[in-house]
C-alpha cells in the first residue's frame, strides 16, 4: 500500500470542525446516522472545486444525494455490464432513496467542456487517444458539440456548458427506470448552469427552449 497519513492542514481542520459545527449539532449527526439517508433531490455536478452545490442552495447534512464527475454529464443508459459510476449512482437515488428530483448542474469555465471543444475542433490530440479517460468521457458531449458548431468560435464553449446539460437531460430519459419515475409524475428533472464569477444561477426552461435565470 502506498497510502500516506493525512497533511497536517486536513487533520487541524477537522478537528475544528469535530469542536465546533459536530460538537453543535451532536444530536443531529446521531439522528442522521442512526436513520438513513432520506435525501429529496439528487444533484449531479462537476467535479470543479469551485462549483460547492451545498453552499449555492444552503443545504444541511442529508438533504442532497450528491455525485460529481467531470463537466457534470450523464452518459446514455447501456446494460454492458461494465463499471459505470454515474449510472451506478442515479440508481440507486431513483430506485432506493427514491428521490422526488434529479438536478444537473453545469458551470461556467468549465475545464471538461474547454476540452471537450478542442478534442472535436482537433486542437487536442491527446484527448483523441484511446487511452484517455477523459477524452472518453467528453465523447457524451460530443452531439452537443455538433450543435454549436454554427455559433462565432468564440461564444461556443459558452454554449457547450449549457449543452452539456440539455445532453445529460436527454440521456438521463434513455434510463428505463428514470423514464418509468417521470412518466408516473414521482420524479422530475431539472438543468442548471451557475456562473462562477457572477454568482448567478440559470435553469433550463422546456417551454422557452433557454436558460433563464433564477
Amino acid at each position: 500500500m502506498t497510502a500516506k497519513l493525512l497533511p497536517t492542514y486536513l487533520v487541524q481542520r477537522f478537528h475544528g470542525w469535530r469542536a465546533t459545527a459536530w460538537q453543535d449539532n451532536k444530536a443531529w449527526y446521531k439522528r442522521l446516522a442512526a436513520g438513513g439517508q432520506h435525501p429529496r433531490a439528487m444533484v449531479i455536478s462537476c467535479c470543479d472545486s469551485r462549483v460547492h452545490v451545498t453552499s449555492i442552495f444552503g443545504a444541511d447534512e442529508g438533504e442532497f444525494f450528491i455525485h460529481r464527475n467531470i463537466a457534470a454529464l450523464v452518459p446514455p443508459f447501456t446494460d454492458d455490464g461494465n463499471h459505470h459510476g454515474t449510472s451506478a449512482a442515479l440508481e440507486y437515488a431513483v430506485t432506493a432513496l427514491k428521490v422526488a428530483h434529479v438536478v444537473v448542474l453545469a458551470h461556467s469555465n468549465c475545464g471538461g467542456v474547454k476540452g471537450c471543444h478542442d478534442m472535436c475542433s482537433g486542437h487536442a490530440p491527446a484527448l483523441e487517444e484511446k487511452s484517455s479517460f477523459v477524452g472518453r468521457w467528453m465523447d457524451i458531449l460530443r452531439p452537443g458539440y455538433e450543435r454549436v458548431t454554427h455559433l462565432p468560435e468564440a461564444e461556443q464553449i459558452d454554449a457547450l456548458e449549457k449543452q452539456a446539460v440539455l445532453v445529460s437531460l436527454e440521456n438521463l430519459m434513455s434510463f428505463p427506470f428514470v423514464r418509468a419515475a417521470v412518466e408516473a409524475e414521482e420524479l422530475t428533472l431539472h438543468g442548471l448552469w451557475t456562473s462562477i464569477g457572477e454568482g448567478s444561477l440559470e435553469q433550463y426552461d422546456p417551454e422557452r427552449g433557454g436558460f433563464i435565470v433564477v
